[in-house]
Parts: C-alpha cells; structure tokens; sequence
C-alpha cells in the first residue's frame, strides 16, 4: 500500500514536535517534510509532491490562506491545525474541509486521517475554491453557497434553496426546495454554527428553519413552512422564535 506522503507546516517547535509523533503512530502516512513558514512552505511545496498537508492556521510571516492562495491546482488533501479563530473555522466548515484544535487529541487526529483516503481530487478543488472566496469576501448572505459532505458525494448548496434542517443523531436531513432533501454526515450543531443567524433560527432540538420559508406560526407551537411542513417549536424557545419573527426586529 502506497503511504500518504505528508508535510507537517507549523511555526511553534512543540506543535510541531508533536505532529510529527502523531504522524509516526499512523501507518498509512510517510512524513516528507516539515515546514514553518509561508515562504518556506512555498519553496517546499514546489518542487516535492505531496497527498497531504497538516496546516497551521497562524504563520510567522502571515496565514495559511497566504499560501493557499498562491496554488492553483493543488493535488494534495489539508488538515488545517489551530488553536481556535472563529472566523477561520467558519470558513473551514463552509468548504467541508477538515481541521483540528490545539492541543490536538490523538483520537480526532486518527479520525481525520481515515478520512483523507475518502476524499476524491475534484471534490476537495471544490472546497478549496469555497474557502478562498470566504476568506476573500469575509461575509455571508443568502446568495451565498455551502459545501455539504453527504453520505455519498460533496453537494453545493446555495442557503437561499434551504426550507428548514432537522438533525437525526450524527446526520442531518436538508431540505430543499423542490422537494429535494441532502443527507448530511454532520450533526446539526455543526450547521447551527455556522448558518446566519439572521436568517437561521433554531426553534428545537432537531429543527433550524429559514425564516423566509415561514408562511404562518401556530399559537400550539408549531411553525408551518411554504411547503406545509409542520416544524415544532420547544416552549423554552418559543419567545426567541416569536421575537425573531417581529418584522420590526
């Protein structure tokens, strides 16, 4: 079996240490090379090929995005490393790509490898394009699109096509209009984090709606959609959901 060839691009030494023992506990990866800044991961990345780049976010000398943007056509997969910038991992879950936090847990470490192998060339060129237009325009609205890992294939979605979301465990079920509906291998608490909340409200558990599919709000608690769907709404959120229904709001 050929070994996922891998370049570790990190600028504090005890991360980076660590990395490269994490990377040595997993069979299926051959450590290249390592890297600390944009510049040298530049130098690097251009004259050896690679299948997969553990990222830091936060570089010396600027960002990860610094580099990304100065690829083309990358063939390699990315699992961005950081110790939490909201914006960053926003925009990550925009493009379904994957991420760790520091300090990073080797369990989380050895899931998002397995994944790698899964992840076909044409899909994660698409998630980087939807990554480099967020991290460009650093703002969302509902003409805006969103990169869905399905159970079977990656799915654009523009937000403005979602009716509502319901969560069943570990999947959520999108629905969309004309009837359609995406299957989601992400809980909905991935996506209540990251779909604008001015248009987004979560009235239960396992519902999200999008607030301009509401047609009517019942006083028994419960929300009816433009497609007749009837979407419940927990009594501890019911002023939330009302407020956010105010047209003056």
């Amino acid at each position: 079996m050929n070994k996922i060839r891998t370049l570790i691009i990190e600028d504090e030494p005890a991360i980076r240490k660590e990395l490269q023992w994490l990377v040595s506990q997993q069979e299926s990866l051959k450590l290249e090379a390592m890297a600390s800044s944009v510049n040298e991961s530049l130098q690097i990345i251009k004259n050896t090929e690679f299948d997969l780049i553990l990222m830091d976010i936060q570089l010396t000398d600027g960002t990860a995005f610094d580099i990304l943007n100065q690829l083309e056509q990358p063939s390699f997969h990315i699992i961005f490393i950081t110790a939490y910038n909201h914006f960053a991992i926003k925009a990550i879950k925009y493009g379904a790509l994957d991420y760790l936090l520091k300090p990073i847990d080797s369990d989380e470490f050895a899931a998002a490898i397995q994944k790698v192998s899964k992840v076909k060339q044409v899909d994660y060129i698409t998630q980087l394009n939807f990554l480099k237009e967020y991290s460009a325009a650093k703002t969302i609205d509902m003409s805006s699109s969103i990169c869905i890992t399905s159970l079977d294939c990656m799915q654009i979605v523009r937000l403005n096509e979602i009716i509502y979301l319901s969560g069943e465990g570990s999947y959520t079920q999108i629905h969309l209009e004309n009837k359609k509906i995406v299957t989601a291998s992400k809980p909905l608490k991935y996506y209540e984090d990251i779909l604008p909340g001015d248009f987004f409200i979560k009235t239960h558990q396992s519902y999200i709606v999008n607030k301009n599919f509401i047609d009517k709000y019942m006083k028994t608690g419960i929300i009816v959609m433009r497609n007749l769907a009837e979407i419940p709404v927990a009594t501890r959120r019911k002023d939330f959901v009302i407020d956010h229904l105010n047209p003056l709001r």
